[in-house]
């Protein structure tokens, strides 16, 4: 394998992976407020239907991204006073979130374009990929040239925003008062209600930071990987997602190399679609399927390994 076809997989790596990251991340902010976030896949589906519709419409990837946000942060707050403000089961809001936005985005998606669940294909309202300074110059060099324009260079902004989202979300939760609340309320929400601190406003405001983020990836997935919307068209990333924060240990930085590892699978199912290893042919469905059965893996391994914030889960009752 030479280092072209190297920088190819990691180069598509890097692309199905930035959903994952930011589904990841999002899931981080609320889990670590306390708060487990099931909904990470509505939310995101609901974010690349409304952004792909509203950019089509408007003609503006940016006008997109901030409805897909919008339509993201809604879902966000209906997750939030279900499971906060009226103190229900997080996991079934989260599942009942994912059931709405997969019935939700096609039956709208068909009355407003009549094409089958699907949107139109954008043209030009889509992120584009930006070559960074000097990557045509350098592209020549040895092994360092090809490194900077085929894997660093040529991504779209989104991409970039995610990776800088990583130092930034490990800033907030270890180096502000922010974060240390938030922490705090994800591991013993008394203790902060008695400092006076208001364990709900923190929990709505993770939420909000998860719906955020999820709006994100939902306009990447629509608009920046792909160009419109199809049904179901997250695939499951939001549940890869939560294995991938799992697997990270609830950590930002894990949560880059987590995130990569389950993109590296994806690319590599996609460029060699069956493997010939003499003996048999390992087929094209077994490598679609290999990010799944990491997950599978990764849940029935390191559940019990990894230890989530205690009061994750469970909704907080002011004493009287």
């Amino acid at each position: 394998m030479d280092l072209m076809t190297i920088l190819q997989i990691l180069d598509s790596t890097v692309r199905l992976g930035t959903p994952l990251l930011l589904m990841c991340l999002a899931g981080l902010f609320s889990e670590r407020a306390g708060v487990v976030d099931i909904g990470l896949e509505g939310k995101a589906l609901a974010a690349a239907f409304f952004s792909a519709a509203f950019a089509y419409y408007s003609g503006s990837v940016w006008v997109g991204m901030l409805v897909g946000i919008v339509a993201a942060i809604c879902f966000s707050l209906i997750h939030g006073v279900a499971s906060i403000t009226f103190r229900g089961n997080q996991l079934i809001s989260g599942v009942a979130l994912n059931f709405l936005a997969s019935g939700l985005t096609v039956l709208v998606a068909q009355t407003w374009f009549a094409q089958g669940g699907r949107t139109p294909t954008l043209e030009q309202a889509r992120f584009n990929a930006i070559p960074l300074p000097g990557a045509e110059a350098l592209r020549d060099v040895p092994v360092l040239g090809p490194i900077y324009a085929e894997l660093i260079s040529g991504h779209s902004i989104l991409v970039y925003v995610a990776f800088l989202l990583v130092p930034l979300s490990w800033w907030v939760l270890y180096r502000t008062r922010f974060g240390l609340r938030l922490r705090a309320v994800g591991e013993n929400p008394a203790a902060v209600d008695t400092a006076g601190i208001s364990v709900v406003r923190l929990r709505f405001a993770a939420i909000l930071i998860a719906g955020i983020l999820c709006g994100l990836a939902g306009s990447y997935l629509a608009t920046g990987l792909q160009a419109g919307f199809t049904r179901e068209m997250t695939a499951g990333r939001g549940y890869i997602a939560l294995a991938a924060l799992i697997f990270a240990k609830w950590r930002p930085w894990y949560c880059l190399s987590a995130t990569m590892l389950f993109g590296l699978l994806q690319a590599v199912a996609l460029r060699y679609q069956n493997i010939d290893l003499g003996a048999f042919v390992i087929p094209v469905q077994f490598m679609n399927a290999l990010p799944y059965i990491l997950t599978i893996v990764i849940l029935a391994g390191f559940v019990g390994a990894a230890i989530p914030p205690r009061a994750s889960g469970d909704p907080y009752v002011k004493e009287r």
